[in-house]
């Protein structure tokens, strides 16, 4: 059985199509290589001498009023079938696109990662619909978890922990992952993923990202975890026209959208930084093995809670944690006023990977870090939540 159909008369665009499901997907490509789409899609399935494909790809060169049209008709009588569209995302094409039911654009240059990417989603749509006995994973109101990793000081490789946070997700919930990258300045995200992305948070607040989550979804970076990044602006000038009210409509819709959204903030508390906060429904706090990075910690919980927009589901993560340096954990505890949830040792393996731009939770390197890693990324498991809810706030040192 044919489980992707595709409509195109580009041989080049097959040959890619077919090497995304060759990559790792179940099932074959059919393909009628064409520019021309029938009137009636009961014409195209019944020429198909099998039952529904689950995904149909209209291709390049299919006229695009034809595929909105096509596309249209689709979903009001093939309802479970996902419709990806190869064109250009124009943000008014986009539009149209959404009112078609398509559910997704791949661009007609998309190499074969990128469209089995494409391909697992749509797979994973309708998965997700016929999954009618399996217990929600998200919290009430059907949005998924808001984690922010927060430091009252840079330096203290927080970057490094949200990024290793959205890798691990990734393999807990496959494409349904975003990090964002909140240091609008001098974010690193895009460096520590490896990432050129060709949009970034300035297009996704823009007034047609903001109206359609179909727009905005088209300014994610795919990345090869399994996970999408939404990285930071070029330069630093393009930050200042962003709001904070801009921040909290961005993370509303991410949330809507996906199961978990990470967010990699600035240093310090600035005003983005709070606006997300109180969107959090996480929060991990990042502190270095050092007096100074403590007590920033504690200074910064301090006027939170004088705020009161702390959330209280938190996570203390000590970092780079090394019984040389003359301070034990407990010492730090004291300090800070909090215990710390996980302690992750300083490690060699952990500072490579963040020099090659490729986290080390995504290759599965042996190191003592990877273990305080895992089990960071295991308290945002819905499994694990919900057996060790009152357990949030205890240690665990590795």
């Amino acid at each position: 059985m044919s489980r992707f159909v595709l409509i195109t008369p580009d041989v080049d665009f097959d040959s890619r199509l077919r090497q995304a499901v060759a990559g790792g997907l179940q099932g074959g490509v059919q393909t009628f290589f064409t520019s021309l789409l029938p009137a009636d899609p009961h014409q195209l399935f019944a020429s198909l001498d099998q039952e529904q494909p689950e995904v149909l790809i209209l291709g390049p060169e299919v006229p695009l009023d034809e595929a909105l049209r096509f596309a249209t008709v689709l979903n009001v009588s093939f309802p479970d079938l996902s419709v990806i569209v190869a064109a250009e995302p124009e943000p008014d094409f986009l539009l149209h696109a959404m009112r078609a039911g398509i559910k997704d654009i791949a661009s007609p240059d998309s190499d074969a990662a990128q469209l089995r990417v494409l391909l697992e989603r749509a797979s994973q749509s309708l998965a997700s619909r016929n999954r009618t006995l399996a217990p929600q994973q998200v919290p009430e109101g059907n949005k998924g978890l808001v984690i922010g990793v927060f430091s009252p000081k840079g330096g203290v490789g927080k970057t490094t922990i949200a990024t290793n946070i959205a890798i691990g997700l990734g393999k807990i919930a496959p494409m349904s992952v975003v990090i964002v990258d909140l240091d609008l300045q001098f974010g690193d995200v895009a460096s520590g993923l490896y990432l050129e992305p060709e949009h970034t948070v300035t297009d996704a607040v823009s007034t047609a990202a903001s109206q359609d989550s179909l727009v905005l979804k088209a300014f994610l970076t795919v990345h090869p975890g399994s996970i999408y990044a939404l990285c930071a602006p070029p330069t630093p000038v393009d930050a200042d026209e962003i709001t904070p009210d801009q921040i909290t409509r961005l993370i509303e819709q991410l949330s809507e959208q996906f199961q978990y959204v990470v967010v990699d903030t600035a240093p310090g508390l600035p005003e983005i930084g709070l606006a997300a906060m109180e969107k959090c429904t996480d929060v991990v706090w990042v502190s270095g093995m050092d007096i100074p990075s403590v007590r920033g910690l504690r200074a910064g919980l301090d006027i939170l809670r004088r705020l009161d927009i702390l959330p209280e589901t938190r996570h203390v993560v000590l970092n780079m944690a090394d019984a040389k340096n003359g301070l034990t954990v407990q010492d730090l505890e004291s300090t800070m006023g909090a215990p710390v949830d996980v302690s992750i040792p300083r490690s060699r393996a952990v500072a490579l990977s963040t020099n090659r731009g490729i986290p080390v939770l995504q290759e599965q390197v042996k190191d003592p870090a990877t273990k305080g890693l895992n089990q960071l990324v295991e308290r945002f498991n819905p499994a694990w939540r919900a057996k060790s809810q009152r357990k949030l706030h205890r240690r665990v040192v590795v």
